[in-house]
């Protein structure tokens, strides 16, 4: 099976780990991300604002692109997809936005799009197309006697109604996932909540506060890592003083590690 696959900034630079050992794992579990080319940013940020069509253009050229190759369109980080997905859904259902962004399209000679494509984040493939079960079988490192906790924050799971991918009050895909390579899911109720986000440009208490609580909740569940899709909320978990006490990483690099390429995935990382 062959996605179409966008990454987004961040893992082209600060979270290339996070791309890296998704591409590996895919390859060990049967599918392929086919990157799709000249993507632009999506704005990290979804644009509330019905008339700012330009800001919401880079995603669906990356959404036409893939329709034009009729595939699906396989994202990873947490605040891309939440904005491919939720632009998607105006593309849908919103005439006034879909008739302005055709207008900017028509006059790039682009074929006109209106929400065609299905926007998959990378965890849904596994759980909808691959299936835990294959996943499990395809192990051959089980992360046995590990306890992980699940950190969604909260771009993955809202708007529930678009996004569609979990219960957001009480997920389990990542928790599935963790049972899936062998390792022991810890359930704690911080896992849903917001890090602090980006007010850490602006006034880095409030993520430290809220990092804080998050990773002494886990912790105190007895969580011996926590894994994410986000590099936001890695990089606010990360710099918390508890992050030694409660190691936290991408999901993928767990996955490579239980289907056995995470040092292949490491090599292709110190040579890019």
């Amino acid at each position: 099976m062959e996605y179409s696959y966008f990454p987004g900034c961040t893992l082209k630079n600060k979270a290339k780990e996070l791309d890296m050992y998704a591409r590996k794992s895919a390859q060990a579990l049967g599918f392929s991300l086919e990157e799709i080319k000249d993507w632009q940013c999506c704005g990290g940020v979804y644009p509330l604002n019905q008339d700012e069509i330009a800001v919401r253009l880079p995603s669906v050229r990356a959404l036409s692109d893939a329709k034009k190759n009729d595939r699906a369109l396989v994202t990873l980080c947490s605040a891309c997809h939440n904005v491919i997905k939720q632009v998607n859904h105006d593309m849908q259902n919103n005439e006034n936005i879909v008739s302005k962004v055709n207008n900017y399209l028509s006059q790039e000679d682009a074929e006109a799009y209106n929400g065609e494509t299905q926007v998959l984040h990378y965890l849904e493939v596994l759980r909808d197309v691959v299936g835990w079960d294959k996943v499990k079988a395809a192990v051959k490192n089980p992360l046995k006697d590990k306890k992980i906790g699940a950190y969604y924050g909260c771009l993955l799971l809202r708007p529930g109604k678009v996004l569609q991918m979990d219960d957001p009050e009480n997920p389990q895909i990542i928790e599935d996932f963790i049972k899936a390579i062998g390792a022991t899911p810890v359930v704690y109720s911080q896992r849903n909540e917001c890090c602090g986000a980006y007010t850490t440009i602006e006034d880095p208490s409030i993520p430290e506060k809220r990092t804080t609580a998050i990773l002494s909740n886990a912790k105190d569940n007895g969580a011996e890592v926590l894994v994410t899709a986000c590099p936001l909320c890695k990089y606010n978990l990360a710099k918390n003083a508890l992050a030694g006490e409660v190691n936290v990483i991408y999901f993928t690099e767990l996955l490579a590690e239980a289907l056995g390429v995470k040092e292949e995935a490491l090599k292709e990382l110190k040579n890019a």
